[in-house]
């Protein structure tokens, strides 16, 4: 048995089967082992075959691979002739990912690659809460978009300097601000207009309505942060938690740049003056339980069941999370009717308006397509 091992030796093994498997080292368990050994051949194999699989889908997330690009690696291997590895499902992934049957020879079990953290000078985690029985835990994962290079020049004419000729300089340089400045929200909004499609960290859509959850600890269920329909989209976010919806990264903030110097090789050879800003910076998804996202019509109805669906929303395990929406965000389209549940005294079929002040509205024009 592998735990008889002096140390030295029981971690060199581990070790040299990590480096084999392209995987950090695992949690080794003899109870494990003596439990799965007394279970039918069938049952045995198909804990081998699942941890085998889990380990092919972690080292794989390792290195970056989306879940759509492992199914299809799964998919070619699994048929493969001398293979044990199967191609399950997302939903059926999640549910193995709970389980603590099922081991390979150093007992590597499918519920390994949940302990992994990662922390690296190039990637940031944001914490997603779960809950087991009455304690809570948390489970690291990658949420942090890669950061993305953003730069904007304008040239300027030495002679144009030289000769106090700058008033046609004068609104460029403030628009180039002003575009930096407005940068973010760009960003922003367009992940959140495009969430309907782009995949957040469970590898759904951020806007789905098959996002899966453990709500009883081993098999998962279904949630839904879309309301569906095929209208103009408008959104629900909770925004004052220490977890976002959204997420707006600085790796190197906005920065202004100047070759202006008569050393400077564009100044020598082409009598130009360089004025820029520069920035890394991206934008991406953080909890897909803090957003909802409709594309049916905004009414007193419809935005009654959105904040319904969000306040019933739970934790891994079952718990409720005590999520309560506090901003709306449409875009112009939806403006006039947004104001109107928000801030009107009266329905306009008559009635009191029970939504007034219920949220605050954010109208961003770069919702449109």
């Amino acid at each position: 048995m592998l735990s008889d091992l002096p140390e030295p030796e029981r971690l060199a093994f581990l070790a040299r089967h990590a480096e084999t498997m392209g995987l950090p080292v695992g949690t080794h368990d003899d109870a494990a082992h003596l439990a799965l050994a007394t279970k039918p051949v069938g049952v045995q194999n198909t804990a081998y075959a699942r941890a085998e699989t889990m380990m092919f889908i972690a080292k794989h997330e390792w290195a970056g691979l989306k879940w759509g690009q492992i199914a299809s690696l799964l998919k070619v291997e699994s048929a493969k002739a001398d293979t044990a590895i199967l191609a399950p499902s997302h939903m059926t992934k999640r549910r193995w990912d709970a389980l603590v049957t099922g081991v390979d020879t150093v007992n590597w079990h499918p519920r390994w690659p949940r302990r992994i953290k990662v922390a690296t000078s190039r990637q940031n985690f944001h914490p997603r809460h779960g809950n087991s029985s009455s304690s809570t835990s948390m489970r690291q994962v990658r949420t942090a978009p890669d950061n993305r290079k953003f730069e904007t020049t304008i040239r300027v004419r030495r002679e144009d300097i030289e000769d106090d000729r700058l008033g046609v300089y004068t609104p460029q340089i403030s628009m180039m601000a002003h575009s930096a400045a407005v940068h973010p929200d760009e960003l922003v909004f367009e992940v959140l207009r495009r969430g309907f499609e782009a995949d957040c960290y469970d590898g759904q859509p951020f806007f789905d309505a098959d996002h899966p959850v453990l709500l009883n600890g081993t098999d998962a269920v279904s949630v839904s942060n879309f309301q569906g329909g095929t209208g103009t989209p408008w959104f629900l976010l909770v925004t004052f938690r220490q977890v976002k919806p959204l997420v707006f990264q600085t790796r190197l903030p906005y920065q202004m740049q100047a070759l202006n110097k008569d050393s400077d090789s564009n100044v020598f050879f082409h009598d130009e003056y360089l004025y820029g800003i520069r920035a890394r910076v991206n934008a991406g998804y953080g909890l897909w339980q803090f957003a909802y996202g409709s594309k049916q019509e905004l009414t007193p109805e419809n935005y009654a069941a959105a904040r319904a669906a969000m306040q019933a929303m739970r934790y891994d395990g079952g718990r409720i999370m005590g999520v309560v929406p506090n901003l709306l965000v449409v875009p112009p389209a939806h403006e006039a009717a947004a104001r109107a549940l928000l801030t009107a005294e009266e329905l306009p079929g008559g009635g009191t308006n029970i939504w007034r002040g219920s949220a605050e509205l954010l109208v961003s024009p770069y919702l449109q397509e």
